[in-house]
């Protein structure tokens, strides 16, 4: 496909990430978005001093020459203190502050992220606003098993994609006690699955926040929700709490949600090291409604098709961390962690069983009338149903993870031929142990679409295509080695250089027989290079190119043969091999800030390529619905533009943005599909057609305004573009239209310690869907027309109507 030339521009103004604050902030302050350290700046003569003052120096603060620097991070570490400085990054700068998502009035912090940056935009497809994809310039990070995940993600320096199948939880994520979230890119050292870039949550402590805070909201769809948070330093030590609770109805029958988070962290630090124990735990109850087919959804908005479907999340975890400058050009630090992850999923669905044809018209069998249905015992199960039964099925998993992991980092300033220099050079190894289970119940589905159970269960049926119990344990270990370099070429112009290896391990054991027993190594060495010029003290370039690459998870390399395609993250089959994913990623632009009279503006422009080769995908199995099996599918390209402009005042915030994201196959492949336009249940994939459930456009636009110091109002808007369906990988049917959606808010500080707020979200009430797929209408009836068959394939995800909800906050 031929090179795309898009002129843009934008106006508006907003939040600069990482505004000059104190680092400790009380509890009734905006957190910093990036942090923020003091260093001894250039003196005027040639020669140039260590990039940090001397440990223990007793010059007083105002006679040394201190200039705040802001920080992003260079590798998944836990301390917000480590990273190069903003200037010098050579990639686009996407960062989230505590008083950002505050904002949003939301303990999800996938809604911030949709909200503030640009390439970022959330979809719901399992039905449940605490579970959503994360896309981020096409690239994702979901919940749900099988998802071709795309984006690392840690939380202080713990990498929390689940070892099974590199999914993200983000309901784990304690948003409370988040001190920022940086979006990085172009940047190997985070390690595997980092195709598209990383997401690096750093979590409070009580050094970086004081006092204490209540907040509890509540408003539509039975939502209640309420945090608490406490922050405190004694000498050298610190304390730091938070505990959250959210219920939440749903706007959807069967999607209620109830979630129960705690944070903790006990600090302690001298002039030269600082030490942190921080550990968590979380227990959430979800019901997920995922798509529904168009021709319900016209008769109620809240309508389900294929129930229950149901998550049960549990994690605990405990990490240690710590950091000491050895010399006042050496830094080393580490972190030791362990977390335990418990998933158990139970949903509803069609089923392949069906009663056979005479003579064994008495005997239940799967897929066809040759194969048979087998119970436990092996033996072919006799048909309970009444003979004008709809059957289904009930599909159970759960998983049980363990993962440990150490990562030790070492940080060196020393100047490099008479310029400015830093090091870092650092290891990692992550070890997880995922034991996952599967049982498939009979049952029938009523006119409400829930699957009621016989307590008849599945054994071993069918061939090639089977279904039966699963019993798999897995055992991952990721090992990684990196290091870079940033050179200061001159006082404007900085180069940055490395790379990072990795090693995966995969051993796959088969508790039931050997049909999934494999045991698979992959290694790869990823570089990166970039650079950053200083046009003028307000404006930098920026430009790098980096690989990074993704080893199969145990999940898509237990269910990736053709020929025996499964029920994905339920029923596993074989174990052929897999390639792993390589992304190769090229970007650059301008960014620059200046003060002007009505208050500071901020903006960047940009543009990006990348590359997967031998990318991986879920294709659904041509003869048999809800089936599939993992596939490399050659080339795709994910490339695009990124433009950003903010303005911050003491009394006003605005900012707009605008991303551009063009996701294309670029190799030819058949898919299987429910599309209208298959030719015998198959799509063909041309190369340069689009990627679907990737919208083009998207943009953001938000105020937010201070009518009186106790007084705010504010609001935001989101555009996205339309899409192509899951299922027409061919381009060939009419897209997902494109949605917008307006939210309001505002607030009233009553006193110093209690504040009021309120907002609207979707204020228009726009009904819109945010994911969409074809299904079979073959497989269920549908009930709300007299158990006339479907007349259309398409099946969305309706997004939430508007909404009210008012809170109360409280600080001390």
């Amino acid at each position: 496909m031929g090179v795309r030339v898009l002129v843009i521009g934008t106006i508006s103004l907003c939040l600069i990430p990482g505004i000059d604050r104190a680092e400790a902030q009380t509890a009734s302050s905006d957190s910093e978005v990036l942090p923020a350290i003091e260093v001894v700046a250039p003196p005027t003569t040639s020669a140039r001093p260590a990039a940090r003052p001397t440990r223990g120096s007793a010059a007083p603060r105002a006679t040394r020459n201190v200039r705040r620097v802001l920080i992003y991070p260079t590798a998944p570490t836990p301390t917000a203190r480590s990273g190069m400085d903003v200037d010098k990054v050579p990639a686009a700068i996407n960062a989230v502050g505590a008083g950002q998502i505050a904002r949003t009035g939301s303990l999800n912090i996938a809604d911030a992220l949709q909200q503030q940056v640009p390439g970022i935009i959330i979809s719901d497809t399992t039905g449940n606003p605490f579970m959503p994809d994360v896309q981020f310039r096409g690239f994702v990070a979901s919940p749900v098993a099988g998802t071709p995940q795309g984006l690392a993600v840690y939380q202080n320096g713990m990498r929390i994609n689940e070892a099974f199948g590199d999914t993200v939880n983000w309901d784990l994520i304690p948003t409370a006690a988040i001190r920022s979230v940086t979006v990085v890119t172009n940047n190997p050292a985070f390690g595997l699955n980092a195709l598209g870039g990383a997401v690096n949550v750093l979590m409070k402590d009580g050094f970086n926040y004081h006092g204490a805070e209540i907040n509890t909201m509540g408003g539509s769809f039975g939502r209640i929700q309420s945090s608490a948070q406490y922050g405190k330093q004694i000498d050298n030590f610190s304390v730091y709490g938070a505990l959250e609770g959210v219920r939440d109805n749903g706007y959807r029958n069967f999607s209620e949600s109830a979630i129960r988070r705690f944070y903790g962290d006990v600090g302690y630090r001298t002039d030269s090291s600082e030490f942190h124990l921080n550990m968590g735990v979380a227990k959430n109850n979800f019901g997920a409604a995922a798509a529904v087919p168009v021709e319900l959804l016209q008769k109620y908005w809240g309508a389900t098709y294929t129930t229950p479907q149901t998550t049960d999340n549990r994690v605990a975890y405990v990490n240690l961390t710590g950091k000491v400058e050895a010399t006042p050009t050496w830094t080393i630090e580490g972190s030791a962690r362990v977390r335990a992850f418990r998933q158990k999923t139970v949903d509803g669905n069609p089923t392949e069983t069906e009663p056979c044809a005479a003579p064994n018209d008495t005997l239940l069998c799967f897929n066809d009338d040759t194969n048979f249905a087998n119970g436990l015992n092996g033996v072919p199960i006799v048909n309970p149903f009444p003979a004008d039964a709809v059957l289904g099925q009930i599909d159970r998993t759960t998983t049980r993870s363990t993962t440990t992991g150490a990562t030790l980092q070492a940080t060196n300033t020393d100047q490099l031929f008479g310029h400015n220099n830093q090091f870092m050079v650092g290891t990692s190894f992550d070890s997880g142990v995922t034991r996952f289970g599967a049982s498939a119940e009979l049952g029938t589905i009523g006119s409400n679409y829930v699957v009621n159970g016989s307590g008849i269960f599945l054994g071993p049926s069918g061939s090639p295509i089977s279904i039966g119990p699963v019993s798999l344990r897995a055992t991952n270990k990721y090992t990684g080695l990196y290091a870079l370099d940033t050179f200061d070429v001159t006082d404007a112009f900085s180069i940055s250089g490395g790379g990072r290896f990795n090693h995966a391990s995969i051993v796959l054991q088969d508790q039931i027989g050997t049909a999934l027993n494999g045991n698979h190594t992959f290694s790869r060495f990823n570089p990166m290079i970039g650079g950053t010029y200083k046009i003028t003290p307000e404006m930098t370039a920026y430009a790098g190119y980096s690989e990074a690459n993704r080893a199969p998870t145990p999940l898509e390399l237990a269910c990736a043969d053709p020929a025996r395609p499964c029920l994905i993250a339920a029923f596993l089959i074989a174990d052929p091999p897999l390639k792993q994913v390589v992304s190769r990623t090229v970007e650059a632009g301008l960014r620059g800030t200046k003060e002007l009279n009505i208050g500071t503006l901020g903006w960047k422009v940009g543009a990006f390529r990348a590359t997967n080769a031998d990318d991986i995908l879920a294709i659904p199995s041509p003869e048999l619905q809800g089936f599939g099996y993992f596939q490399n599918v050659g080339r795709t390209r994910r490339q695009g533009i990124e433009a950003q402009v903010n303005l911050t005042s003491k009394t006003l915030q605005l900012y707009a943005s605008y991303t551009l994201v063009d996701a294309r196959f670029l190799d030819a492949l058949e898919i299987g599909s429910n599309s209208p336009f298959a030719v015998d249940d198959v799509v063909q994939v041309l190369p340069g057609n689009r990627i679907p459930a990737i919208p083009r456009n998207r943009v953001k636009v938000g105020i937010d305004y201070s009518v009186t110091d106790a007084f705010k109002v504010g609001g935001d808007a989101l555009f996205v573009g339309s899409q192509y369906f899951v299922g027409d990988e061919s381009n060939q049917a009419a897209r997902l239209p494109g949605y917008s959606v307006f939210n309001l808010h505002a607030s009233y500080q009553i006193n110093k310690t209690f504040q009021v707020y309120g907002r609207v979200d979707n204020i228009l009430d726009n009904r819109y869907a945010t994911y969409g797929t074809f299904f079979d209408r073959d497989d269920i009836p549908n009930f709300t027309n007299g158990g006339a068959d479907f007349t259309d394939p398409r099946s969305v995800l309706p997004a939430r109507p508007r909404a009210f909800y008012a809170g109360l906050k409280a600080t001390f």
